[in-house]
């Protein structure tokens, strides 16, 4: 499998290769090459049949973060609402600016004669800048600012002596309003805005993880996946490459490990964007106020002019403070609704999420469950609790425990079981002698060894060894075998005729007593032995006081 993979990742580049595992292709992708043809179409055959409920996945627009995302990788750019926020932000940083330059003019023309409003209105002669973000109708700033404009045009002909007012009373108070404005995009930008690349982060070590599954487990399926005589190739021809982290029940937990690091991210990162936008409406309702109270200033100054003149300018100030301090919040927001976070929408949740694979036969285990074993020091009589998988990929996988949350899921113990040996069980004992595979230290110390393993009751010690014999497919005895009490083990009955020997024996003892399974041929058959079983010269099961 090793040559496999080795040929089919130099064959195809990245881009290739992840088209393959999708359902379609793009039109502008090249095909892959002759000598890669039929692999490409093999895998490309499986997962197409296999991921055909996710691919079908309706398409949605960038709305930000959502909760009704069920996706992995969400199609929305985290930084969406963030940076539309941050434009918004400079929209207003415009406003003043345009404002500022407005009345800068004005106080010099107030220095001149007449015609040097002309320069007035040629400063609010162009539309706004990022103008998309008021309100259009009468009542907003882009009104106010129309309104600016008419009014500028009719103090054309007036003369005004208030050059110095103007600059030590209006200007300090816009240039102010300014500075807060540009403080508060450097807030945006070092909170909301860099949580955004965080949240890219950690998605697109989701994504590699998923991309990664997706390889071995249409690997898996191209090469005969599947419990029973269809692995027997793969056993035949694939042993020496079958590593026990390419497994994709393994890949599988890596993607649920990932996937709770990123919606831990992502949750935190839409709890900072509400809160930045529970702070806009109140920051902008301040925004205006001072505008507000400039403009004021800025009319009781050169209103002095005359009837006529004052006049304009109480119009320019009777517009701006008809504008209520949410008015143009609310209308943003309703005409961004579908870019914003909505706040009624629940956080994202693990459980909701669907990805590719993740219903894939291989990545779901045969039985699993907490069983003991003993240490495999031989001086020690030392039991240890662990989690047990027994998986497609025909690995018997040791963890420390179920959870994928806290920590990458690796496995403590990996024996590939078609090259170990199990014995018949004994009471709730069974015994499986194989190598280690999981690449940790203890595996390359320990080599290949026999491991003890104790279950909760025989009836689960028994379910464990149907299960590992169908997985190992043996069909010769072999060495050892798990002991047996009182006589060794011959022949082997069939699990369904020697459930009821021990539920009888299991009747007439106590509620703590250990049953164990009688013997169930003479001496004379001794060297015969159930297909797939290994436990010839089984020694008597020596009981601790």
């Amino acid at each position: 499998m090793a040559k496999r993979r080795a040929f089919y990742q130099s064959s195809f580049p990245l881009g290739r290769r992840l088209s393959v595992f999708r359902p379609t292709r793009s039109a502008t992708d090249p095909p892959p090459p002759p000598a890669a043809a039929s692999v490409a179409a093999a895998a490309a055959a499986v997962a197409m049949s296999e991921t055909a409920a996710s691919s079908a996945q309706p398409s949605r627009a960038t709305t930000g973060l959502t909760a009704h995302n069920s996706d992995a990788i969400p199609d929305a750019d985290p930084s969406t609402t963030a940076g539309l926020l941050a434009e918004r932000l400079q929209a207003w940083r415009y406003a003043v600016t345009y404002l500022v330059d407005y009345v800068t003019t004005i106080e010099k023309i107030h220095g001149r004669h007449a015609k040097e409003y002309e320069k007035a209105l040629k400063t609010i002669s162009n539309p706004l800048k990022d103008g998309q973000h008021f309100d259009q109708s009468l009542g907003g700033m882009a009104g106010f600012f129309e309104n600016m404009r008419t009014n500028t045009q009719a103090l054309i002909n007036t003369n005004a002596e208030t050059e110095k007012s103007i600059k030590g009373s209006v200007l300090p108070i816009l240039e102010r309003l300014h500075k807060e404005i540009k403080h508060k995009s450097k807030e945006l930008a070092s909170g909301a805005q860099s949580s955004a690349k965080e949240v890219d982060k950690l998605r697109n070590a989701t994504q590699k993880q998923i991309e990664l599954l997706g390889q071995q487990t249409a690997a898996y399926s191209s090469a005969g996946g599947g419990v029973g005589s269809r692995l027997s190739h793969l056993h035949h021809h694939h042993v020496s490459s079958t590593n026990g982290q390419d497994d994709p029940y393994v890949v599988y937990r890596g993607v649920m490990h990932r996937l709770a690091g990123q919606v831990v991210a992502e949750n935190n990162h839409r709890n900072d964007l509400l809160a930045v936008q529970t702070n806009f409406e109140t920051f902008e309702a301040h925004v205006i106020q001072v505008l507000q109270q400039a403009v004021e200033a800025f009319v009781q100054l050169a209103g002095g002019q005359g009837d006529k003149t004052r006049a304009l300018y109480a119009d320019m100030l009777g517009n701006i403070q008809a504008i209520p301090p949410d008015f143009e919040w609310k209308a943003f927001s309703t005409r961004s609704a579908d870019r914003l976070v909505n706040a009624s929408d629940p956080p994202r949740t693990v459980e909701a999420i669907a990805f590719p694979n993740m219903d894939h036969s291989s990545t779901r285990p045969l039985i699993e469950g907490s069983l003991e074993r003993k240490s495999r020091n031989k001086l020690s009589w030392r039991w240890s609790t662990g989690y047990y998988v027994v998986t497609p990929a025909r690995f018997l996988h040791e963890f420390k425990d179920s959870d994928d949350t806290r920590q990458e899921p690796r496995p403590e113990l990996s024996i590939y079981l078609p090259e170990a040996i199990v014995g018949a069980p004994s009471g709730d004992h069974f015994n499986v002698k194989g190598k280690d595979r999981s690449k940790t230290i203890s595996s390359k110390l320990t080599g290949s060894s026999e491991l003890s393993f104790k279950a909760h009751t025989a009836a689960d010690a028994q379910k464990w060894f149907q299960v590992i014999r169908d997985v190992c497919g043996a069909t010769a005895p072999a060495e050892p075998a798990s002991p047996v009490a009182e006589s060794p083990v011959t022949e082997a009955a069939p699990p369904a005729a020697a459930a009821p020997s021990t539920a009888e024996k299991a009747e007439g003892a106590g509620e703590d007593s250990l049953v164990l399974n009688p013997p169930v041929a003479t001496d004379s058959q001794h060297t015969v032995q159930e297909a797939g079983v290994t436990a010839a010269e089984a020694a008597p099961l020596e009981t601790k006081a």
